[in-house]
Formats: structure tokens, C-alpha cells, sequence
């Protein structure tokens, strides 16, 4: 069944502001909440749809490659175990103990109910990839050389020296919180020591100095999909930064330029193409062979053809990037006036000039009448 799109999901248009997408979505969330609709499991799967149009919607990143790819720009899919993380900060006063409750763990995948320490996700990654129109027209693979936060090898991504472990943190005792304040009024903020973890480690790994990450560099595979243009940005889901403590990587965009083309020059999904004929096959019409991004066809060129007249390949474009078919390749004819005559050319050519009438050149003779009014 094929998935409905976002902003329909969501019911606000596709230049919606981020409040009213916020707006929108706890709108269907309080409708299909879990706990207003027990046992409900088309209610169920309408909240679960609403909240990944949200999660995507409301990040700029993810919503522009969603704009020009679609569902595609997200590969095999939209991945819960990393992505659900926006609707958590945005709403965790809306849905209250829900997200410590079993019903996100088996609704959404493992790792969604309470845990004692919740990492952030690594870092997103942005990479400049440089594509011939050829390429953006056809789809690619191509590899990348991309240097990103990993696993330390050293500790395994524990942070600590081999043999060591960890203890409570001095500052916190172990709660991850310290309170301010006095009297009747206090408030408690995250631990700067141990950052909210409740431990501190006791002999940091030297490799990685206790983050348990180091920066490595990775070849890495990355297929563009047919009809891509400049300015158009892929994502590439887990392919950014490590977390902390080996917590979900962030996700690989690819900011996608193409190059300037010798023969074609690119309209939205069409092509445009000039192509230089001679004198005598404008006059007397010729079949030609003509270059597309596909290879080459043959095409005839009616008797009397003009400059500058375009003639129209179906379907000899760029494919739409959301399966709408392919454009069209647009073939401009530039008729070449011979030049550098040799004697017998000229006299030919005068002879021709002597024994045309009007009827040879009509627009010619509009012209001058035109004139003459």
C-alpha cells in the first residue's frame, strides 16, 4: 500500500510554518492518542502516522529532502529506532508517562520505553557532491571519501582504559541532577560533571580520551537516484557522527551540484539542445543523426525548415524525480549560412538568385509589404 503524503496526513499546505504544523499534529495526536482509543488499531495507526509526518515535517533538513524526493529520500524507510526523537522534545508535557509507558516500545521498536541514560544521536554530516547532467539525468553510484566520528577501537566505545569501570559521580551522588535554590523554591538541573549520566569514569581510554569515539575515514557507496538537480540535497540515514557511548549515528546529506553541460542545457525536466545544420539540408530537408543524454537518434528535417525552429523528442529528458514520466528534449535548429565560397559556389548560388521568385521567401516578401504600408 503506498504511503500517503505528509502534508495531507498532517491536512496543512506545503508551505505550512512549523507552528502550524505543530498546531496540526497535536491536534490528530490528542484525537488518536492511544489512551483516548483503547484497543483502537486504526487509531493506533493513525497516530503513528501523523507522528512520523511530524517528525519529518518539523526538521528543515529532513523536509527539504522530503520536498524534492519524497518517500524515496528516506532509502529503505523512515527508521523509528533513530528518528523518533522531535515529538519527544516537542510534546513530552502533551503525552505525559506515555513515553515511559511499554506502548511506544512495542508500537515504535525497541528502545522507546524508559531508559536510564538516553544518549544523544551523533551528528549529522554534510557532503558537496559534484554530478556531470548526464549523471543527475541517468542516476548514479558513487563513492565518497567521508570523515566521521566512529567507534574507538581501543575501548570499544566504552570511553574507559581496559580494566577500569566507573563510579558515582561526587558531585550529583549518583542522581544525574543537582538542585539549586533554597527555602521554598528550588529547581534541579543536569549534572556539568558527569552530564546527567550519574557516573563519572574512573581511567579514561587514552585513544579517545573517554568520549569513546575517534574520527576515522570512511569509503562509502552512495546511490543518486535519476533526475536530481543542483541544489538538490540527498539524505543517507545513519551515516553521520556516532553518538556518545555508541548511541544512533546521525544521518549523511549529500548537497548535490551539477555541472555545465557542452551540448545540453537543462529546463526543469527538459533538455535543450542546439543543433547546427547546413544550408543545403534546411532547403532541401535531410535526416540526421542527433545527440540525447541517451545516446543518439535519428530524426528528419522537413524541406524549408527555418532557424531557430524547435522540434520536440518525447520523453528524451530528465525522469521526475517523483515518477511522473520523463520531460521532453527540445532540439533548436541552428541553419548555417555557408561562407568562404569558392568561384563555381557563388556562381551557383547567383544563378539560384537569378531564377527564384517570391514564392521561395514569403516572409521576406510580408516583410517588405508590411514596410511599404
Amino acid at each position: 500500500m503506498a504511503k500517503r503524503d505528509y502534508y495531507e496526513i498532517l491536512g496543512v499546505p506545503k508551505n505550512a510554518s512549523i507552528e502550524e504544523i505543530k498546531k496540526a499534529y497535536r491536534k490528530l495526536a490528542l484525537k488518536y492518542h492511544p489512551d483516548h482509543n483503547p484497543g483502537d488499531k486504526q487509531a493506533e495507526e493513525r497516530f503513528k502516522e501523523a507522528t512520523e509526518a511530524y517528525e519529518v515535517l518539523s526538521d528543515s533538513k529532513k523536509r527539504a529532502t522530503y520536498d524534492q524526493f519524497g518517500h524515496r529520500g528516506f532509502g529503505a524507510g523512515f527508521d523509528w529506532t533513530q528518528d523518533f526523537s522531535r515529538v519527544r522534545t516537542d510534546f513530552g508535557d502533551l503525552f505525559g508517562d506515555l513515553f515511559e509507558s511499554t506502548f511506544f516500545s512495542d508500537f515504535f521498536g525497541e528502545g522507546f520505553g524508559r531508559r536510564e541514560k538516553v544518549y544523544q544521536r551523533g551528528s549529522d554530516l554534510q557532503y558537496s557532491l559534484s554530478l556531470s547532467l548526464r549523471e543527475a539525468a541517468t542516476g548514479t553510484e558513487k563513492y565518497i571519501n567521508l570523515s566521521r566520528l566512529d567507534k574507538c577501537p581501543t575501548c570499544n566505545g566504552s570511553g574507559m582504559s581496559k580494566g577500569t569501570g566507573k563510579r558515582a559521580c561526587p558531585q550529583c551522588q549518583g542522581a544525574g541532577q543537582v538542585s539549586y535554590g533554597s527555602g521554598f523554591i528550588s529547581f534541579a538541573r543536569t549534572c556539568p560533571r558527569c552530564k546527567g549520566e550519574g557516573e563519572i569514569i574512573i581511567s579514561p581510554c587514552r585513544n579517545c580520551r573517554g568520549s569513546g569515539r575517534v574520527r576515522r575515514m570512511h569509503k562509502i557507496a552512495v546511490k543518486v537516484p535519476a533526475g536530481v538537480d543542483k541544489g538538490s540535497t540527498l539524505r543517507i540515514p545513519g551515516k553521520g557522527d556516532l553518538g556518545l557511548r555508541g548511541s544512533s549515528p546521525g544521518d549523511l546529506y549529500l548537497l548535490i551540484y551539477v555541472e555545465e553541460d557542452e551540448l545540453f542545457h537543462r529546463d526543469g525536466d527538459d533538455i535543450i539542445c542546439e543543433v547546427p545544420i547546413t544550408f543545403v539540408q534546411a532547403t532541401l530537408g535531410a535526416e540526421i543523426e542527433v545527440p540525447t543524454l541517451f545516446g543518439k537518434v535519428e530524426m528528419k528535417i522537413p524541406p524549408g525548415t527555418q532557424s531557430g525552429r524547435i522540434f520536440r523528442l518525447r520523453g528524451q529528458g530528465i525522469p521526475n524525480l517523483r515518477g511522473y514520466g520523463k520531460g521532453d528534449q527540445l532540439l533548436k535548429i541552428l541553419a548555417e549560412i555557408p561562407t568562404n565560397l569558392n568561384k563555381e559556389e557563388r556562381r551557383l548560388l547567383e544563378q539560384f538568385r537569378d531564377i527564384s521568385e517570391e514564392r521561395t521567401s514569403p516572409e521576406v516578401k510580408k516583410f517588405w509589404e508590411r514596410f511599404k504600408h
